[in-house]
């Protein structure tokens, strides 16, 4: 830990007397607390304290006691006699020698020490990954910071102290339709039946959204909070929600405990709670008695057509069920393997029972990301997913999820028409889903219609919240709209939620600003989080291009070509001999995007940092080109 006296130097130079009085003042101040968080004093610096921890927890609980101890302090002085302290910490190894320490570590605490602002706490990165979760304090990143004498930029977070936080009083006045469904928590003996519990929340989640004057937070946003310790009111300040439903599951054999409790997020009170012990076939019966509870507690009268929604039993094969909800654990891993694992279990549920609509339509999921995440070509895929989803709502017409999936499909097979009717479909069955706002945020940027596309990726969003892929999405047409000032205020906010989407974001919108070294620094953050996505190799090769390595560009397009062989690379092509400045090359492959349904129109037609293809009169052709196939 390293501290420092704001604005010392100056105050020596006006009232020696007075500053060294202040530095004096500081050190009784701070002294009581390092000994209470078993900080080890090292020395002082004039008016700097270095100090050493053995835990990075209390380090962090030190620094804050540190700066509510001198607020406190300030609260009855003139200005003038008022203390204003920063403080920075890292964690690493140090030399120590005849007391004193030494050493990068110990160096870099002191280069973050002045990002501070006065009165508060800056951390590295590692820092933050020892504590967090562990403190109920938040920090926030501040991105890659290039430190003096330090070779690679440091991640740095900032400590948002209580008393700086406007705080929304969200908890308080938040609708209490506004609902999160929290995950089930797994009391079987066996901790492979966590499928349960997690398909438990999902399905409660689905029946619940069957209640139109209920919002219900998407199932990727909620699972998030597995596991964690964090209160209620926290849980439903970050979600926006008036109301929690949690609870647990205890599955052994063909019978099954179930106890919820839904809570009031402003009081913490509990609205209702119950217990079900029952034969596991009664799961769906269990299933429409919570959302029917949930709603009459939450003074909400359903009407016939809500009811027989929340009442509807998927399939009476408990087997098959078993298998849907192992299936639905793994797709949400999107992963490769897990995708088509989670393919194989869907398919072994409709083989029990091929009336199982759901079942049908996680086929259809698996194929549909199976492309949209390029590890299977469209002409394979697509059709597949296509036959599925259609025979999911050829089983239950009224499946909002179906036609939410159906309405991607349909997006990715070039039929904007009916994509937005499926998705004007899906909301109407059930306005909580996020991925038919999306879809549909996608058909407005296919319309030039940017102020629609961003309304309605806030409105999945904000179904959403937590989720990273939204969250970077939505980042990224705050960029796109010129909404600078919203999009870095927005980005500052999320870089904890979805720090890779976040710093790529950040990337390309520094690029657009020609500010090269930043988004190098960018890049390097978002590459190392996620090494392994093709927006980190592309990057590569645009930021190559455009610091004029003509040979390390194309040597990162043969590596491209090489390491996708048959994979749809056509997009990553386009975009770095777009930066080397040849359009020719860029529409070539565009125009193949396109045939292949492929083409990232987002990108082409929105990003800053392709603005200047638009005066080229082959932009123009492009787009007459994917108009005609949308209205084929």
């Amino acid at each position: 830990m390293f501290t420092d006296m704001v604005g010392y130097t100056a105050l020596g130079q006006r009232n020696e007397s007075l500053s060294l009085a202040l530095v004096e003042e500081q050190r009784k101040l701070i002294r009581p607390i390092l000994f209470r968080h078993n900080g080890r004093e090292i020395k002082t610096i004039g008016d700097a304290f270095l100090v050493e921890f053995t835990s990075a927890l209390d380090a962090v609980r030190c620094a804050y006691d540190i700066q509510r101890a001198i607020r406190e302090f300030n609260l009855s002085l003139s200005p003038e006699r008022r203390i204003h302290l920063r403080v920075g910490l890292h964690v690493g190894e140090v030399m120590e020698a005849q007391g004193d320490i030494s050493g990068d570590a110990v160096n870099v605490a002191s280069r973050i020490q002045p990002l501070a602002e006065d009165g508060g706490v800056c951390v590295t990165r590692q820092v933050y990954e020892f504590v967090r979760n562990k403190v109920d304090l938040q920090l926030s990143s501040m991105g890659p910071k290039a430190l003096k004498n330090v070779a690679e930029p440091i991640e740095v977070y900032k400590m948002v102290m209580p008393w700086d936080r406007v705080e929304p009083a969200q908890q308080e006045r938040a609708d209490k339709k506004r609902i999160a469904v929290l995950p089930f928590t797994n009391l079987s003996s066996d901790p492979e039946e966590g499928y349960f519990a997690d398909g438990m929340t999902e399905e409660l989640i689905t029946s619940l959204s069957g209640v139109r004057q209920l919002t219900v937070i998407a199932r990727t946003s909620v699972m998030g909070y597995k596991g964690a310790t964090k209160k209620v009111r926290e849980i439903g300040t970050e979600l926006g929600v008036g109301s929690v439903l949690e609870g647990s599951v205890r599955k052994a054999g063909s019978r099954v405990r179930i106890t919820a409790q839904l809570i009031d997020v402003g009081t913490e009170g509990h609205l209702w709670a119950q217990n079900y012990d029952r034969q596991l076939e009664d799961v769906f019966a269990i299933q429409s008695e919570i959302a029917e509870k949930v709603a009459g507690e939450l003074r909400i009268r359903l009407v016939d057509e809500e009811k027989r929604v929340i009442e509807k039993r998927a399939t009476e094969n408990t087997e098959a069920y078993t298998y849907y909800l192992r299936g639905k654990e793994l797709a949400g891993e999107r992963t490769e393997p897990s995708l088509r694992q989670a393919l194989g279990l869907f398919e072994k549920a409709v083989a029990l029972d091929p009336t199982f609509a759901k079942a049908h339509t996680g086929i259809a999921e698996c194929y549909m990301w199976l492309v949209n995440d390029q590890y299977e070509p469209y002409e394979q895929a697509a059709p597949r997913a296509d036959l599925a989803v259609k025979k999911a709502l050829q089983l239950d017409p009224d499946l909002a999820e179906a036609h939410s999936t159906l309405a991607s499909v349909d997006f990715l097979e070039d039929h904007a028409r009916e994509s937005e009717i499926e998705c004007r479909r899906a909301i109407e069955l059930n306005p909580s889903l996020p991925g038919a706002y999306d879809t549909l945020a996608d058909l407005e940027m296919l319309r030039l219609n940017l102020d629609g596309a961003v309304r309605n990726q806030e409105a999945a969003y904000r179904l959403d919240p937590v989720m990273p892929r939204l969250i970077a999405r939505t980042g990224r047409l705050y960029f796109y709209a010129g909404r600078d000032d919203e999009f870095l205020r927005f980005s500052e906010k999320t870089a904890e939620l979805a720090p890779a989407g976040t710093y790529r974001n950040m990337t390309e919108y520094y690029l657009s600003k020609g500010e090269v070294q930043k988004a190098k620094e960018y890049h390097a953050m978002a590459d190392k989080i996620e090494p392994t996505n093709r927006w980190g190799e592309w990057m590569k090769g645009f930021i190559t291009a455009k610091t004029g390595d003509r040979q390390g560009a194309l040597g990162v397009i043969n590596e491209i070509e090489r390491k996708w062989v048959g994979a749809t690379n056509l997009n990553d092509l386009a975009f770095i001999y777009f930066a080397l400045g040849e359009l020719d090359q860029f529409f070539a492959y565009a125009n193949m995007a396109t045939d292949q349904h492929t083409l990232r129109i987002g990108y082409v037609t929105f990003c800053p940092l392709f603005a200047s293809a638009k005066a080229d009169p082959r932009f123009g052709a492009l787009m007459e080109k994917v108009r005609k196939l949308n209205e084929a």
